[in-house]
């Protein structure tokens, strides 16, 4: 592991990307398994990892997509992915992303208020189409997970309450351009415990009873997605005991489940490899300044997320330091009080469980260039994206008209 990490850095450099597709497919074939029994859709959360080759690799396995911008969708069926496994979620849809999903074909359009509902009927009519839609119910329910990343509370953006949710389904029921054929529901990211997803399922299959009893005939019972992995001590959710609690929560039901995992499928798979540039030492406090910084992996900086980092290949006593980057933010940190060795110019330090809110959050902030990444598969390494250079960084300002500020 550790000389193949070298090769990697000595072939790629640093900041790097690696994702392992072995492990990917391995987790996606487990999840499946769980649904065995069960009419069942997986479809990656696009925004974990939006990697065309990640993309494809999973559509490979039979994945479909849960995309929310349009930039998403066109990555989708640029990968590959067929348009009836593409669901479009997301608060905020402009009427152009709305027009272009509709003409798409997509598998559905998952509303998430009224005021939306109305728009795409509008679009629709417009286009004199029928739009495939499922409506987010906020379930009410306390995901127990970081705030920042909790959407199935009232206090949330996300969905719409249960007793709105009913008006809109009467509502698309009547409508001649609106065919709603699924529900959703999606109380949070990171979960680790598994009681409030049944009983977000619960409330959910409660609600798809008394649509049925109004002959609205849902097909689709979207969980959403939101499994927790470990980053650190972390205990994780059972897929057994998930899938069987999701089953007994649909029971008479006869629906497909669509679950939406992102992180759970992509983030133990994935690893960010920096370099050190140099140690230094303020009043006693330790730091470690590397080539990677927030601008590559800005979930520690964001969430105070914890990752797992690990020196490669150097032994020897070790104190607490803080790994930290170049930007010009004292918010600019890898991790904090981490114990490592004495380290120098260009040992290489990883940082664990990167695969999942890494890459796909990066920024040109500082004018800093984007890293590569790199897929392994089957023992060998492939670039599934090339490291930015300047000139991609500034490609659009340079061919804009400048002829205004000559002198």
């Amino acid at each position: 592991m550790k000389d193949s990490i070298k090769e990697l850095v000595k072939k790629y450099d640093t900041p790097l990307y690696v994702y392992d597709f072995d492990l990917i497919e391995k987790r996606y074939n487990e999840l499946k398994s769980s649904f065995e029994g069960m009419k069942s859709l997986i479809s990656f959360a696009v925004k974990s990892n939006s990697n065309l080759s990640v993309i494809r690799h999973l559509g490979n396995m039979d994945a479909g997509a849960d995309c929310v911008s349009i930039g998403e969708i066109k990555r989708a069926l640029k990968a590959g992915i067929k348009p009836y496994r593409i669901i479009f979620s997301g608060v905020g849809k402009r009427d152009d992303e709305i027009k272009e999903a509709l003409l798409s074909n997509i598998f559905m359009i998952n509303l998430e208020s009224i005021a939306e509902m109305k728009r795409v009927e509008m679009i629709a009519k417009e286009l004199d189409i029928e739009a495939r839609i499922s409506i987010r119910v906020n379930p009410n329910v306390d995901p127990k997970t970081h705030p920042y990343i909790s959407t199935g509370l009232q206090e949330n953006k996300f969905g719409v309450s249960i007793d709105s949710a009913k008006w809109m389904y009467i509502y698309a029921k009547k409508s001649a351009h609106l065919n709603p054929i699924g529900i959703h529901f999606h109380i949070g990211s990171q979960l680790t415990q598994l009681s409030p997803i049944i009983e977000a399922s619960n409330i959910v299959a409660d609600l798809v009873r008394s649509l049925r009893a109004l002959d609205i005939d849902i097909r689709f019972f979207d969980v959403g997605g939101g499994l927790g992995v470990v980053y650190n001590d972390e205990s994780t959710i059972s897929l057994k005991e998930y899938a069987e609690g999701i089953k007994e929560a649909i029971k008479g039901l006869d629906v497909t489940v669509v679950c939406e995992p992102g992180r759970y499928l992509v983030a133990n798979a994935g690893i960010f490899i920096t370099k050190v540039l140099y140690e230094k030492v303020n009043e006693g406090k330790r730091f470690v300044v590397v080539d990677g910084a927030m601008n590559d992996l800005i979930r520690p900086s964001l969430y105070t997320a914890y990752h797992e980092i690990e020196a490669i290949g150097i032994d020897g006593e070790e104190s607490l330091a803080d790994v930290v980057g170049p930007i010009c933010e004292s918010g600019d940190f890898l991790g904090k009080d981490v114990s490592l060795p004495a380290l120098s110019h260009d040992d290489i330090i990883i940082i664990h469980t990167a695969g999942a809110y890494g890459f796909t959050m990066a920024s040109n902030y500082n004018t800093r260039n984007r890293s590569a990444e790199v897929a392994l598969s089957a023992g060998k390494d492939y670039l599934i994206r090339q490291r930015e250079s300047f000139d991609d960084v500034i490609r659009l300002e340079e061919s804009c008209d400048s002829s205004w500020q000559r002198r």
